[in-house]
């Protein structure tokens, strides 16, 4: 059965104020929520969030003992509910979130008896390794990180400290660095899809992959190694689950891929992309920084930055809203 916790409002101002978000409340610092829940499930010991004004009569109705929400909305809040007034509640939600978890993952030190560890390996302190996990020559795994079951590690891997590698996992010939989480079922540094065309040839894979740190890479996301140099993930980087990426793919950083997303060998992609879900990009091309490309896009062509496009083949999102209208017409 899952624990309470009992998180004093303190403990909430204190986390925001941290992290520069100005915050409101007439709430007294000893109040105590025991959990965080959506508007309408929210009851009389719950926080809850408003960020959406599609949501605006469930706020009406809300049980809830406080409410983080903008000033401009505090009047649609009931009487029994405090609002806690800050500027982005939805941001402010995702670091109280932490506070309340019950399932922080985090290493103690232990490597089972039920593990195969190559003397050729270089293990740091405070390291957990779990049941049935594999770790390969010219592997180096640093302080504070923590390995599921049943997960291959190696060869030619360097996992940097307070990593965080769920079950299940292959990495190999990969660089992780500090405070990446890798979900179950991914496959990070294998061979690419790559041959000579006119006699199917295979192309040798002697490259690695590289993720930046605070990244996170999805379930059953495979991360294919470079021909040569490195297939690059970028900082604060979030992959979702069921994602492709080919070899020598560099992406920048604090990107946002949704599931299914392919994406073809030796495309670039800049800074704060995000990527919507089943969209296809085709290799060997540019994506700017600040692009959004909408769900099921396929994209064939370089695109400069800060667009947001949409569509096969993808195009500015405006134009591509008009063809869609017109063409509904016509039927």
């Amino acid at each position: 059965m899952k624990t309470l916790k009992k998180i004093k409002y303190l403990e909430i101002k204190n986390l925001l104020e941290k992290n520069s978000l100005d915050i409101n409340s007439q709430i007294s610092d000893s109040e105590i929520f025991t959990n965080i829940k959506s508007i309408l499930n929210s009851s009389q010991n719950d926080l809850s969030f408003f960020a959406n004004n599609k949501y605006l009569n469930e706020l009406k109705k809300t049980k809830a003992k406080a409410c983080l929400i903008e000033e401009k909305f505090i009047q649609y809040l009931p009487k029994s509910c405090f609002p806690i007034i800050v500027k982005e509640p939805y941001l402010a939600l995702a670091l109280i979130s932490n506070l309340f978890n019950n399932e922080i993952i985090k290493s103690n030190g232990i490597i089972s008896n039920n593990t195969s560890i190559s003397l050729q390996s270089k293990l740091q302190k405070n390291i957990q390794i779990n049941s049935f996990s594999t770790i390969y020559e010219n592997t180096e795994i640093k302080e504070g990180s923590y390995i599921g079951s049943n997960s291959s590690i190696g060869p030619n891997v360097i996992i940097e400290k307070n990593v965080i590698i769920h079950d299940n996992v292959s990495i190999s010939n990969a660089i992780i660095m500090e405070n990446c989480i890798i979900k179950s079922g991914a496959r990070i540094g294998g061979t690419g899809f790559g041959f000579e065309m006119k006699t199917k040839k295979k192309i040798h894979h002697s490259g690695n992959v590289v993720i930046g740190k605070y990244s996170s890479i999805g379930s059953n996301t495979t991360i294919d190694r470079a021909v040569f140099d490195s297939t690059t993930i970028g900082e604060f980087s979030n992959i979702d689950n069921l994602v492709q990426i080919a070899h020598n793919v560099i992406i920048g950083n604090f990107a946002t891929i949704a599931a299914q997303v392919g994406i073809a060998g030796s495309s670039t992609i800049g800074n704060y992309v995000q990527i919507g879900g089943q969209a296809g990009i085709s290799g060997h091309l540019s994506i700017g920084n600040n692009v959004t490309i909408a769900a099921k896009s396929g994209v064939t062509k370089n695109i400069s930055d800060n667009k947001i496009i949409a569509g096969f083949p993808a195009k500015d999102i405006n134009l591509w809203k008009k063809e869609v209208i017109r063409n509904s017409f016509r039927k």
